[in-house]
């Protein structure tokens, strides 16, 4: 269980409604549909849909935007996910990164033991789940895209073309960390870190938190954004507003 999991969750019950996509950037066919993600097992067989004051506060966060940087967009990547497809992802991801790293390691992995090998895949899955929430059924831990709460987003300039923010959405690796770039004495990179501090900007002008691991990911009223606001030194004690979307 993840930190934030412990946060009491109480459904508010909001609808879950289509995000007006003429008003945003987006990729189609989605990226996940493109790997075979089995949207069409769920009642919502599509990820552009958020809590309806969830996708209030993403139309407040492009309008902020557009007025700072007059014809920029909030490029959508993915938001609300059925667990079916959060099994899918987890496991997709898991058998890529299995596969990268045993051609990093083909040396030395015919030398471990069947124990030693059982501790390098669960090392592995432990990767995964620092990005990838684990794709529970269970009410009191939902997946944070499973509750209509939570985005992954990027920018794009008003020439259309997508902010370089060092890191594809996605990537498991320390360059997703939000704050990876902060330090680097590298120009190009200090336009990464810049960039990203735009992104973050807009979005927690609208009230949303930024997960910790991911510098694409912003949440508002999930458990992760109640347990941040927490960890922020908020006197009051927060819960959850949004529990899985059925």
């Amino acid at each position: 269980m993840k930190p934030y999991q412990q946060v009491t969750i109480v459904e508010c019950g909001e609808a879950l409604v289509p995000i007006p996509l003429e008003q945003f950037e987006m990729e189609s066919p989605h990226p996940y549909e493109k790997l075979g993600a089995p949207y069409s097992l769920s009642s919502v067989p599509s990820p552009y849909f958020l809590r309806q004051r969830v996708l209030e506060r993403l139309v407040q966060a492009q309008a902020e935007l557009q007025q700072n940087y007059p014809g920029w967009k909030i490029s959508i990547f993915d938001a609300y996910r059925p667990v079916e497809v959060q099994q899918f992802m987890v496991d997709y991801t898991f058998q890529q990164l299995r596969q990268t790293r045993e051609l990093q390691t083909a040396d030395l992995l015919p030398d471990l033991s069947p124990e030693q090998y059982q501790i390098w895949i669960e090392a592995l899955r432990a990767e995964v789940y620092q990005f990838w929430a684990l794709p529970s059924l269970d009410p009191a831990i939902p997946p944070p895209h499973s509750t209509g709460a939570a985005i992954d987003i990027t920018l794009v300039d008003v020439t259309g073309q997508e902010l370089n923010m060092g890191s594809p959405i996605d990537e498991i690796s320390p360059r997703s960390l939000p704050q990876y770039f902060s330090q680097s004495p590298d120009p190009s990179e200090q336009t990464y870190h810049h960039n990203r501090q735009i992104l973050a900007q807009i979005m927690g002008s609208a009230g949303f938190q930024q997960h910790p691991n991911e510098w694409w990911h912003f949440s508002y009223g999930d458990q992760l954004w109640a347990w941040l606001i927490q960890e922020q030194g908020s006197s009051e004690s927060i819960t959850a507003q949004y529990g899985r979307y059925w």
